[in-house]
């Protein structure tokens, strides 16, 4: 399970790479393929080759002009519109054919919440309360906010912060639960590495993955490419 690739070749590479030596059954993104990074046309192809679903983020569809790029930060927006001006026909058809959501499997998939699959940041206990209590799946997964988390609502209707355990594997005992694996192409949790999960049906357990990258390749993609420095500064510390 990965999300949020932002255009970040060098990290995707790497994931990719991790993802395949576990011999998984099926690579599942939860969008923004599109957004901070220098080569938005790489990512969308390899995810059309490797990803067995993909969601739609709200970097994509404003890069789509299917959302206001006022309502975006300086960077995002500046991002934005490079990427506009500069990726390909095949990328955009890519992306133009995706949703937001996935309600067809037995686990909820959004980009951001089931309550606003575009836009809702869920990093709050009382949001992920309301997230678990509109998605009845015993398992939701989300993206969009950058930082690997899990929540559990109980089945005596109590809410816990699980957080990431310290090594990385999680056991998905009864209740329902909201896990977000974190950002491929720019984590927000003072990690660089490119944050991604592994989901064991079988086992009923969530690992929480960590894969080193070459930081300074996405870095230099992005500053020869004339977007904002901060979006490549920011790589090297997590945020």
């Amino acid at each position: 399970m990965i999300s949020d690739v932002h255009a970040n070749l060098p990290a995707f590479e790497a994931v990719l790479d991790d993802i395949r030596a576990e011999g998984v059954d099926e690579v599942w993104n939860l969008g923004d393929l599109v957004g901070y990074g220098a080569q938005p046309d790489e990512c969308v192809a390899l995810a059309a080759e490797h990803c067995d679903l993909c969601l739609v983020g709200n970097h994509d569809l404003v890069v789509l002009g299917k959302l206001d790029m006022a309502d975006f930060s300086a960077g995002a927006a500046a991002a934005a519109q490079w990427t506009r001006e500069r990726i390909g026909r095949e990328a955009l058809d890519f992306l133009s054919g995706l949703e937001p959501v996935d309600e067809e499997r037995s686990i909820g998939l959004y980009h951001a919440s089931p309550r606003d699959p575009v836009w809702e940041y869920v990093t709050e206990v009382h949001q992920a309360r309301a997230a678990l209590e509109d998605c009845r799946a015993p398992l939701t997964l989300i993206g969009h906010t950058h930082v690997p988390f899990a929540w559990r609502l109980t089945t005596d209707g109590a809410i816990e912060s699980v957080g990431v355990p310290r090594d990385g594997r999680l056991a998905l005992d009864e209740g329902r639960w909201l896990v977000n694996p974190g950002s491929v192409g720019q984590p927000r949790d003072d990690d660089a590495r490119a944050a991604w999960a592994l989901y064991d049906a079988e086992a009923g357990a969530m690992e929480f993955r960590r894969t080193p990258y070459d930081v300074a390749a996405a870095q230099n993609a992005i500053l020869q490419a004339g977007l904002p420095e901060l979006l490549a500064h920011r790589l090297a510390e997590g945020r």
